[in-house]
């Protein structure tokens, strides 16, 4: 049971240290004229489309499918399409800015729930977190917490894992459209069922006085090597991957393949999931690995620009699964949701805070629950009727979204209420 709770622990942690860096990209972008430009530049042929579509297309030329599969790939939209896609953004980073944890867990879902198909949710997430990557990107800021041949090392396995990924993904696409649903769906429900009812239950502990650890404020990891990474380290397949040279005397070493397999297991992840994987790499390498969490941590920043964008642009973007116009609105949402969510943290209890991190998770857990009859039905593994599976994936949706909803009224209904005090905090920082 301790060991569950370790691992939820540094899971959460590392969900807390992806919100970091989205909020890092969100600044970079906003306060940089020059990325806020180009940004207007990628977004002038998504406003133009929409005209045109507006207009009925007297041109003609605007395409009818992007990639295979007509009733599955759309490539252009409708202004409605696109305000929707800003929404999620806005919600997603309303929840990485509030909570500390990245919001990502929650796009996935809420495009499989608006009628995206599953595969074109996770490469246009994908594409999201490398677009951001790419505009906000300040490696050269944390190359200091990065050891080169560690992260390296680490890339190579998680380039294959994420172009498993995405083959497995694409395999099961083009076997049965219905059965790569059922698998992300799956895949969706046993993580967010992790970490909602950990979340859930660590909120009711701390609402009695019990100690826990907060999720918002998180306590700080020791920095000793758990008896998993002792043994891991002790383990001589050369060649022996050296790291921490700065943190314990003459470093640390662990063998190559360890480092490989945890690249393998958090790129399958992202090409499967559409996540940065950052939830992952923290507990593989703190308490698997035995890695300190600064070098962690800028080890996570790294491989997320790189897998983010080889998996979104190799697996996905050359087979025609990106929405690039959700995948820009998207963008445009979270870099303004994230900046109000990180305002509200100032002025809000930890403890509410850690009550809607275990609603935002267990919203998308039961989404993705409820929508699993209708895609086993629809494979005939299940016989139950149609009116049935239809309205318990309708409960699925309209909870999802009022859950969502709720969150980002609270949270705006706290940053106006408390928006003086917030103006002379930003006036004083």
């Amino acid at each position: 049971m301790s060991f569950f709770k370790e691992l939820n622990h540094f899971m959460v942690l590392g969900a807390k240290a992806h919100a970091k860096w989205e909020l890092e990209m969100s600044n970079n972008i906003l306060r940089s004229r020059t990325r806020c430009l180009l940004l207007c530049l990628l977004l002038v042929p998504i406003i133009l489309g929409g005209i045109a579509i507006a207009a009925g297309d007297p041109t003609g030329l605007l395409p009818d499918v992007l990639g295979g599969k007509k009733a599955y790939t759309p490539a252009f939209y409708t202004p409605s399409i696109f305000i929707v896609s800003i929404l999620v953004g806005v919600g997603a980073g309303l929840i990485t800015g509030c909570i500390g944890a990245g919001g990502g867990f929650i796009i996935a879902p809420a495009l499989m729930s608006v009628g995206v198909k599953g595969i074109l949710a996770v490469g246009t997430d994908l594409f999201h977190i490398f677009a951001k990557a790419i505009m906000g990107s300040v490696l050269h800021k944390k190359l200091g917490n990065i050891c080169i041949p560690l992260a390296f090392t680490f890339l190579i396995g998680a380039i294959g894992g994420a172009t498993a990924g995405g083959l497995l993904n694409r395999y099961l696409y083009e076997l049965n459209p219905v059965l790569s649903d059922a698998f992300i769906t799956t895949t969706y429900v046993f993580m967010l069922g992790f970490l909602g009812f950990y979340a859930l239950a660590d909120y009711i502990k701390s609402k009695r006085g019990l100690d826990t650890v907060d999720v918002q404020e998180g306590a700080p990891i020791v920095e000793e090597i758990p008896s998993i990474g002792k043994k891991l380290q002790s383990i001589n397949i050369p060649p022996m991957v050296s790291f921490d040279q700065g943190i314990t005397p003459g470093g640390r070493k662990i063998s190559w393949v360890f480092l490989v397999v945890s690249g393998a297991l958090v790129g399958m992840a992202a090409g499967i999931m559409g996540v940065g994987g950052g939830f992952l790499t923290f507990p593989i390498f703190v308490y698997g690995l035995g890695v300190s969490s600064m070098t962690t941590v800028g080890t996570d920043i790294f491989q997320i620009i790189f897998t983010a964008g080889y998996a979104s642009l190799s697996q996905y973007a050359i087979y025609g699964f990106i929405f690039y116009t959700l995948a820009m609105g998207m963008l445009l949402g979270s870099l303004f949701g994230i900046q109000i969510g990180s305002l509200v943290t100032k002025v809000v209890p930890g403890i509410t805070i850690r009550g809607f991190y275990a609603m935002a998770v267990l919203s998308g857990f039961v989404n993705r629950v409820f929508a699993l009859p209708t895609k086993l039905r629809d494979m005939e593994l299940i016989n139950w009727s149609a009116q049935t599976v239809h309205i318990l994936e309708q409960v699925g949706i309209y909870g999802f979204f009022i859950a969502i909803g709720i969150f980002c009224f609270w949270v705006f209904k706290a940053f106006f209420t408390n928006l003086n005090v917030l103006k002379g905090e930003v006036s004083e920082s």
